[in-house]
């Protein structure tokens, strides 16, 4: 009996690496175990160390080439999950591709990133296979080969992936057939990104590891699909009422997304997922419950049921010990967040916030004891549990008090009448002093708690790591003393807190010790003016003064402000700067101050700002004033003007101009609606060709999508030059009187420097009124927003 030569494990892994890596050595430490599995698995044999070593090389070429058709520029941890599921081996196979510089990693190894010319190569290389017949090649993309084979009916077996999309014609629903995948029976990648329709369909392959259709149109999937294979489901926005009937065998699942199918009414039965790892069911509007098989699922790491409005119950008991992130937020009709069974130790994030009747957490929580973030706003907990105190990672705590009639601030009523009620009864206030102990949070949010002065500790500063507070609805009458002592705080939020005395006489609150600062909220309250430290503070970016209805002074601002004084009714005086400074980044919006525009103009308060800019360093440095008011009419001084949306100028020759002067008139036409209008501003500094002699300026107004009623009425410009700075007289602005038919609209002006620079193209948006990741939810009518661009350069022919 013959007996083969066998080599050593040592000669066995250097032969297996040469085929696989063509390196006589395992270049990467998480690919030894793997390696020495499979020569193990070899026993030693030369020839099977070939041809493992080589069929490696072989899934190396297919995940390059579904990286160029598909993948590109998508996450890495998904693509992974993916062709692992195709047995392509990605772990070991994506990183030999980096080496060979095929493929890179980006963004701190999260997302694949593969050069454009390496890409059509792959493409190129897929077309080849059969130039002439789309049908017969192993990947679709093109939305013309698609179309093709879709119309002609030339699918064959050889399709393993394609891309369904109708970008040429986006509006137009795409309609395809009930046989459309029939002879697709090696479909392992499906994507369909554009809004399609069907009466039916009667087969999907059940060979899919991919199946990706944005807006499925029907109720069920194809009876006959089998997922067996399945690694990712994801169908956000269908029309699904229930995935299959019955039991199906999920193995092989890891991502299930179906956010925003507001006609699912039934969750498939998870049993057998038991390597599913990421559940998305957000937006599902009728869901009424969950399976309860969902409670078992013990690879589940991330489950949103977020706004889930008709979800009230989930399994009584659950043990998902490697879950991370549970969000339950909107879920209004959730009655009890259910008990923990066994550990949840992985628990990093959890979200209650909008369940409104939800009135406790379940005391074995405190297993949870790598919580990062809570939020236990907009909930039924009258006071945080005390064990969340003894979570030492926690990074954000948002805590809001129950709103009610005996919560409400009336606005001119004494601030210590409000106190007053109910202190006695104030839970948050008897917690507040073991926050001390979370030093590890960087943003904490207790809204409309009924809190006061005195409730915030003095030992506060032992959060020395919070970046972001937020105590508004609160019942403050100056801003807490012992905030002050917060070294890293970045963002302050004191709206509505009836604040009604933080002049320069309350020393003992003076942000200038909060070095860190850069955005501070103040809208809401009752004072009449505020220190100049505010709008002086050299790191402050952002203050909110907004529908400060007794606010009357504004005093002089800093470089880098941007002061929103929206709806401040009484608002007299903004003042100007009382000598040259180095002001850059001045940006003032005053929707809806009509008495400010009786006493004042935008044009006057425009001179008064620019006059401070220092010239020319400050230009250079991105030198602008940007003012918004009430006004309908543009001052003569900007000398070239049109009943437009753009404005062409001749740039000029000489060296002696410093910059561009905008105004523009942004109108409402439906004098029914009220108008709230935000307006943009893009810096145009070092972009003149200098080729270029013909600048065009154009301004768009958005109020919505497709909203007609907001337009621009006219605009106007102006070269300036120094002389044009050292002018006192005031141009006389024409304005007719407010009344219920006055025309609402707001003057936008914006000071640009206009040097020469390398650049021919100019267009660059930017909102200033620009959200946050930690901005509160603003009203529906702040969601709409002004465009403002600088449109293009025109060069002589």
């Amino acid at each position: 009996m013959y007996e083969p030569t066998t080599l050593n494990p040592k000669d066995a892994l250097q032969l297996f690496s040469l085929k696989a890596f063509h390196s006589d050595t395992v270049q990467k430490d998480d690919f030894i175990e793997l390696s020495k599995h499979v020569v193990n698995y070899a026993g030693g044999l030369p020839l099977a160390l070939e041809v493992f070593g080589s069929f490696l090389c072989e899934r190396e070429k297919n995940i390059f080439l579904d990286i160029a058709c598909f993948f590109n520029e998508e996450e890495k941890d998904f693509v992974i999950k993916v062709l692992d599921g195709c047995e392509f081996f990605p772990d070991i196979g994506i990183d030999v591709l980096v080496k060979k510089s095929l493929l890179k990693v980006y963004e701190h190894n999260k997302y694949l990133k593969m050069h454009d010319l390496l890409q059509e190569m792959g493409r190129t290389i897929v077309k080849q296979k059969c130039v002439d017949e789309p049908g017969k090649r192993c990947r679709l993309w093109e939305e013309r080969d698609v179309h093709h084979v879709l119309t002609k009916n030339t699918a064959t077996k050889m399709i393993e992936g394609i891309i369904i999309d109708n970008k040429r014609e986006s509006i137009k629903m795409l309609n395809l057939s009930v046989d459309t995948f029939l002879k697709m029976k090696k479909l392992r990648l499906l994507k369909v990104l554009c809004l399609s329709n069907c009466n039916d369909l009667k087969y999907l392959s059940s060979e899919l590891r991919l199946l990706d259709w944005t807006g499925y149109p029907l109720r069920y999937l194809p009876s006959s699909f089998q997922p067996d294979n399945l690694v990712a489901l994801l169908l956000p926005y269908s029309h699904i009422q229930q995935l299959w009937k019955g039991n199906k065998p999920l193995f092989n699942l890891k991502i299930m997304n179906l956010r925003g199918s507001q006609n699912l009414i039934k969750t498939p039965d998870f049993t057998t997922a038991s390597n599913l790892e990421v559940l998305i069911l957000e937006g599902c509007t009728k869901l009424v419950d969950v399976h309860p098989s969902i409670g078992v699922l013990k690879s589940l790491k991330l489950l949103n049921l977020r706004d889930c409005k008709s979800l009230r119950t989930l399994p009584t008991k659950i043990g998902m010990e490697s879950l991370e992130t549970l969000i339950l937020s909107g879920c209004s009709s959730l009655v009890r967040f259910p008990e923990i069974d066994g550990k949840m130790g992985r628990l990093k994030t959890l979200d209650l916030s909008g369940c409104y009747r939800v009135e406790n957490l379940p005391e074995n929580l405190q297993q949870a004891k790598f919580l990062e973030e809570l939020d236990l706003s907009e909930t039924a907990i009258t006071e945080p549990p005390p064990f969340i105190f003894q979570f030492k990672n926690l990074k954000v705590l948002s805590f809001n008090g129950r709103k009610g009639p005996s919560y409400k601030l009336l606005p001119n009523f004494p601030s210590l009448f409000k106190v007053s009620q109910g202190r006695r009864a104030n839970p948050m206030a008897r917690m507040l002093p073991l926050l001390s102990g979370l030093s590890s949070l960087t943003k904490l949010k207790l809204r409309d708690c009924n809190l006061c002065e005195e409730d915030i500790p003095r030992d506060i500063s032992g959060l020395s790591c919070l970046e972001k507070l937020d105590l508004s609805g609160n019942n403050f009458i100056s801003i807490p003393a012992s905030l002050t002592r917060l070294s890293k705080l970045a963002n302050l939020k004191l709206s509505n807190c009836n604040l009604c005395n933080v002049g320069e006489a309350d020393s003992h609150s003076d942000i200038s010790c909060l070095s860190s600062l850069k955005s501070l909220n103040l809208s809401g309250n009752n004072f009449i003016t505020i220190p100049l430290a505010f709008t002086q503070h050299s790191g402050l970016q952002s203050l909110v003064l907004s529908d400060c209805k007794m606010l009357k002074l504004l005093p002089a601002l800093s470089s880098n402000k941007q002061v929103h004084i929206d709806g401040c009714s009484s608002l007299e005086v903004v003042a100007s700067p009382s000598k040259v400074c180095n002001l850059v980044g001045c940006d003032i919006t005053a929707i809806n101050c009509f008495k400010l525009a009786e006493k004042t103009n935008a044009l006057t308060l425009l001179k008064e700002h620019i006059k401070a800019v220092r010239y020319p360093r400050d230009c250079f440095d991105g030198g602008i004033v940007d003012i918004m008011m009430p006004g309908s009419e543009i001052p003569e001084w900007f000398s070239q003007q049109k009943s437009d949306f753009s404005i062409k100028i001749p740039v000029p020759k000489d060296s002696q101009w410093i910059g561009v002067a905008c105004c523009c008139i942004f109108v409402n036409n439906d004098a029914s609606r009220d108008e709230y209008i935000c307006c943009d501003e893009s810096i145009f500094q070092d972009c003149l060709d200098q080729l270029c002699d013909e600048l065009e300026l154009s301004f768009s107004a958005e109020f919505g999508p497709g909203d007609p009623f907001i337009k621009v009425k006219t605009c106007g410009v102006r070269i300036v030059y120094e002389k044009d700075l050292e002018e006192i007289k005031e141009l006389q602005c024409h304005t007719t009187p407010s009344s219920p038919n006055f025309e609402h609209i707001q003057q936008h002006f914006a000071l640009n420097h206009g040097s020469e620079g390398s650049s021919s193209q100019i267009k660059r948006k930017r909102n200033i009124y620009e959200e946050t990741e930690e901005e509160e939810p603003q009203p529906k009518w702040m969601q709409n927003f002004f465009n403002f661009v600088m449109g293009q350069l025109r060069k002589k022919h």
